[in-house]
């Protein structure tokens, strides 16, 4: 009986190790991320940080023009980048603020008031705000509790086959199953 249960105890403990370093290899059950391939993507502006007020500059209450946006840590392999800014706390849903995509991987910001139109910047294709023009449409909340702005970069692993104007739905779309990393930067804004 002492050795069945000896035999039992050491087998117990054999899967409990087993399960341990499975679960540290490999945490969500999903593929296992290859070694030395740290995902450290940030998203920064020089206008504002992360969770902080975004200068009335940037918004319909000032010139209306995108703030600068500065990015690092792209992961191996990225090919273009992409960005959204949208803002869920709109009252109608969420508000589709800027899409921006086609980005070079050779790229690490944008400058401060890129222009409005389908493709900028030597080849960066803009897409459709919910204001229903292409390019940068700045926070313009009713009066009230401050909205969050939400900047998020994509990394991917490939330039995207879409055409200028392409809607965030038409983005996300197209991105999956292409995003290496992913970055967030929020402001907030109110009237």
């Amino acid at each position: 009986m002492k050795t069945f249960r000896l035999v039992l105890m050491v087998a117990l403990a054999t899967a409990v190790v087993a399960l341990m370093c499975s679960s540290k290899e490999n945490p969500k059950g999903g593929e296992k991320k290859k070694e030395g391939t740290k995902m450290s993507l940030k998203l920064t502006s020089p206008a504002f940080r992360d969770g902080e007020r975004i200068p009335q500059k940037y918004t319909c209450e000032g010139k209306d023009v995108s703030p600068p946006l500065e990015w690092s840590g792209a992961p191996e392999g990225t090919k273009s980048f992409a960005l959204i800014c949208d803002d869920p706390d709109a009252p109608m849903g969420t508000w589709v603020h800027w899409v921006v995509y086609n980005i070079p991987n050779t790229t690490n910001s944008l400058p401060e008031a890129v222009p409005k139109g389908d493709v900028v910047l030597g080849g960066v294709s803009q897409g459709m705000t919910s204001f229903g023009w292409v390019g940068y449409g700045g926070p313009c909340p009713p009066r009230g509790p401050a909205h969050r702005y939400f900047f998020k970069l994509y990394a991917l692993d490939t330039l995207l086959n879409l055409e200028p104007g392409a809607t965030k739905e038409k983005l996300l779309k197209a991105m999956e199953g292409h995003i290496l990393a992913t970055a967030q930067l929020m402001g907030l804004y109110s009237r």
